[in-house]
């Protein structure tokens, strides 16, 4: 059995790999709301920013007659920018219990599927020295991807919760500045993983190794 845990089959890569159910569904919805959580970001940074709308407050209301100060029409755009981040925060609470429900998979998947003995045979595979060790290497640093993309959904959670939170805990104005600030730089880190991630698995499928996404929806489970 050990072998067979550290020896791909020949034929197959060592990319295409079985996936419990619990795994794809997670797969799935945390793909749906990040999806989600940068259209509310995207939203709020051009159709829904306040700064941007105070103007059309303004020209709507005088097209009825209704003359509003900047102010006034800034206090307006502010409260439908508002609801959008009220949004986000849902959403960022799902990604939160998701990310809680990964640590929960991790620990009930068959052992040949969880990360870190997946992490395990990518070290002993990459230390074979026979033709497939430039794809050995690949799939290690595959694998530590999804590992540091882990992390930067933690720390995103963390301080997403530190902010939607502050207030209640008795944070500081400098420190709720801080966690928006670390919230909004890792944001472009997890930008960055998504686009590498959809890059890579569009030129796998598109190339030799055929079947990541059908795997992530079917298990590949015999």
């Amino acid at each position: 059995m050990a072998n067979q845990n550290i020896t791909p089959n020949p034929e197959t890569s060592i990319f295409i790999q079985s996936h419990s159910a619990p795994l794809r569904i997670w797969h799935w919805l945390t793909f749906l709301f990040i999806t989600s959580s940068i259209v509310t970001v995207l939203l709020n940074s051009t159709m829904f920013s306040q700064r941007d709308n105070v103007k059309l407050v303004q020209e709507q209301l005088e097209k009825k007659g209704v003359t509003v100060t900047e102010e006034q029409a800034f206090a307006v755009s502010h409260e439908y920018e508002e609801k959008m981040w009220d949004v986000h925060k849902l959403v960022g609470y799902g990604l939160a219990f998701l990310l809680l429900a990964r640590i929960v998979i991790e620990f009930t998947q068959p052992e040949e599927e969880k990360l870190r003995n997946r992490l395990k045979r990518a070290k002993e595979l990459r230390a074979k020295n026979d033709a497939n060790k430039a794809e050995y290497n690949h799939y290690l640093k595959v694998k530590l991807s999804y590992t540091i993309f882990f992390l930067i959904l933690f720390c995103m959670a963390l301080t997403g919760l530190g902010i939607a939170f502050g207030r209640d805990l008795g944070f500081s104005r400098e420190i709720n500045g801080s966690l928006k600030n670390i919230h909004a730089i890792l944001q472009y880190f997890m930008y960055s993983f998504i686009v590498i991630h959809l890059a890579g698995v569009i030129i796998a499928e598109n190339g030799k190794i055929k079947g990541l996404v059908s795997g992530m929806i079917n298990g590949n489970r015999s």
